[in-house]
């Protein structure tokens, strides 16, 4: 038995590349990690302390080309005898994922939250209100896993690299540029997220916002409104039409709750609201609530933060 997981090392490795290879450990076998880009040796040598027992590289594919993919990791997938293909559940993966799922005639689980339970896997339904067990009759199976629902976990060794040629074909996209956000941490692998909406009243008072992630090392994150208006970016908007994060914290400030904010935000462990409307649909979610105004709470709450790295 050996598993094959897909891990896209262009901008280094991130926690979900972690987190696919320690899930795919756990799953029993060998574990190829296959990625591309240009990623040091080094680096993806260290995949091996997670689990891999070889990482293959092919550095022919410099896109996110989903055709390309597909046929690179199907021919991965035969010559390591691989059956089954883990992903993390980004957007690479939600692209490639069904692609190849009819490309191997394997069955395909989105989302996974937890190692399969004999035949059926565990997976959120109803935008996070429940639990459902799917189960894979397929010989062959793919399986993409949620981030932020499996902790990596190291204590093997570093483990060989080798080139891989995966006859990837020719690609019909052409990649003109790449903008990415310096200096932030990104919204999926946050653990720690301080988000607000259109309570904060402006673009001008999102400094509060930012105080208090900076004390608490946390990623800034808003709701579909603010991002529409062009207060905040949109690569910051969480809920059922931006991004999906499962974070150990998540402080909402002046934002209402609606259910397509909560679709995207719903897995996180804790969550806490901020928000002068004891009736904000938001509350019935959250863990702690406090009733009161975003303009006294966040900065009596960040300097309260301070105070105790002081004095710890």
């Amino acid at each position: 038995m050996a598993t094959l997981v897909y891990i896209n090392s262009r901008n280094g490795l991130a926690k979900n590349a972690l987190e696919a290879v320690t899930y795919a450990k756990k799953l029993g076998g060998d574990v190829f990690a296959l990625t591309t880009g240009n990623a040091e040796e080094s680096l993806l040598a260290s995949l091996g302390e997670y689990g891999a027992s070889k990482v293959m590289v092919d550095r022919s594919v410099d896109t996110d080309d989903s055709q390309q993919l597909t046929r690179v990791i199907a021919a991965a997938a035969e010559s390591t005898g691989a059956t089954t293909v883990v992903f993390s559940h980004d957007i690479t993966a939600k692209a490639v994922a069904p692609r190849l799922s009819i490309r191997l005639k394997a069955g395909l689980v989105a989302g996974a939250i937890d190692v399969p339970n004999g035949d059926s896997i565990k997976v959120n339904v109803f935008s996070g209100k429940a639990f459902g067990f799917v189960k894979i009759a397929s010989e062959k199976k793919i399986i993409s896993l949620l981030p932020n629902s499996f902790q990596p976990e190291a204590g093997g060794a570093a483990c060989s690299v080798e080139e891989f040629n995966g006859n990837a074909g020719d690609s019909g996209i052409k990649l003109l540029d790449t903008k990415k956000p310096e200096g932030e941490i990104p919204l999926p692998e946050a653990e720690l997220v301080v988000s607000a909406g259109r309570g904060l009243k402006g673009p001008e008072n999102w400094g509060m916002v930012e105080d208090l992630a900076t004390s608490l090392g946390a990623a800034t994150a808003c709701s579909r409104p603010v991002a529409d208006i062009g207060w905040r970016p949109h690569h910051e908007h969480v809920g059922q039409t931006g991004v999906a994060i499962r974070p150990n914290l998540y402080i909402a400030a002046g934002i209402s709750g609606a259910i397509q904010h909560l679709a995207g935000v719903n897995g996180s462990k804790v969550i806490v609201v901020i928000n002068t409307d004891p009736e904000a649909p938001f509350f019935k979610a959250a863990d702690y609530g406090v009733i009161g105004d975003a303009f006294e709470v966040l900065p009596r709450l960040n300097e309260a933060v301070k105070n105790f790295k002081a004095s710890n």
